[in-house]
């Protein structure tokens, strides 16, 4: 299990490499979904040699205390950050004596959909905690939002009962993937995420509004995979605002026919091997950086 400072505790899936391995890629999920999505595609990039951790969020996915709850985006942050410092020093699944799997190789942080949007804050408020970054389908942009009245709604209950639970506007499968048997596997789905708390929707719009200065501290070299017929995530802004990252490195690969889960396209092998041939190119040349310990960040 990960450990948070605040001495919450939860859930990680573990691929180890049988060879030795070339990197590290700790990977974060969206707001409804857990590391248990993302199995297929794990369990490829282990083959190809990489340590895979996936740490399920705090209230998410087995992690079933304060489910669908955090008290500030900023505590997430520190989770994420405290994850990579603690898989780049090999504290955790270590076999005494001596470091866990990837200790003191690069750090490469994959994230999708909402959980993309934890990544790059992650890198504005703790630069260089990951040496690069693959991101699919991020969610900065969505194309669904809260309606007035449910953004009122999470305000009032934000003030007077933080912690009541609200649906995630994102209760449809075929939000997420034009394959049926996924969208039965996500209907069918114990562990996804249908409701949050009030404050947790609050943080989020916060996050959001971190999110707009966080382009020019990403300086890693990033993947950006993106959705034709993606009915969560804009696209067109996505774009725009991945144009505006400081890093020298920037590749964007599009898919025009796959939905906003790539991982539940019918034939998904197409989307790994181009994040394979990606790493295969960036990852010889990383440079592991001890990046910050987290520490509490500022208000906004």
């Amino acid at each position: 299990m990960w450990s948070a400072d605040d001495g919450y505790k939860g859930y990680y899936r573990l691929w180890q490499p049988t060879a030795t391995p070339r990197a590290n890629i700790v990977c974060l999920h969206g707001i409804q979904s857990h590391s248990g999505w993302y199995l297929y595609s794990s369990e490829r990039l282990c083959q190809a040699g990489y340590v895979v951790w996936f740490p399920d969020r705090r209230g998410s996915g087995k992690n079933a205390r304060q489910r669908g709850d955090c008290a500030s985006y900023r505590q997430l942050l520190v989770d994420v950050a405290s994850f990579l410092e603690a898989v780049r020093q090999g504290r955790y699944a270590t076999t005494l004596p001596g470091y866990g799997p990837g200790a003191h190789l690069p750090v490469i942080l994959l994230a999708g959909s909402w959980g993309a949007k934890l990544a790059v804050a992650s890198l504005r408020a703790y630069p260089g905690c990951a040496d690069a970054l693959i991101l699919w389908s991020p969610g900065f942009f969505p194309r669904i939002r809260l309606r007035a009245w449910e953004k009122l709604q999470v305000v009032f209950w934000r003030l007077l009962e933080p912690t009541l639970p609200l649906p995630i506007p994102l209760n449809d499968p075929e939000l997420f993937t034009g394959n049926p048997e996924r969208q039965r596997f996500i209907e069918a789905d114990a562990l996804a995420l249908r409701q949050a708390t009030a404050r947790f929707l609050f943080e989020s719009a916060r996050l959001d509004w971190y999110l707009r200065r966080a382009p020019s501290y990403v300086t890693c070299p990033v993947l950006l995979l993106l959705a034709g017929k993606d009915r969560i995530v804009d696209n067109e802004k996505t774009r725009r605002y991945f144009q505006q990252f400081a890093a020298a490195d920037k590749t964007l690969i599009e898919y025009p026919e796959a939905h906003h889960t790539l991982e539940f396209e019918p034939q998904p092998d197409f989307f790994i091997r181009d994040i394979l041939t990606w790493l295969e190119r960036i990852v010889p040349r990383l440079t592991p950086v001890r990046s910050p310990s987290p520490s509490p960040m500022p208000l906004l």
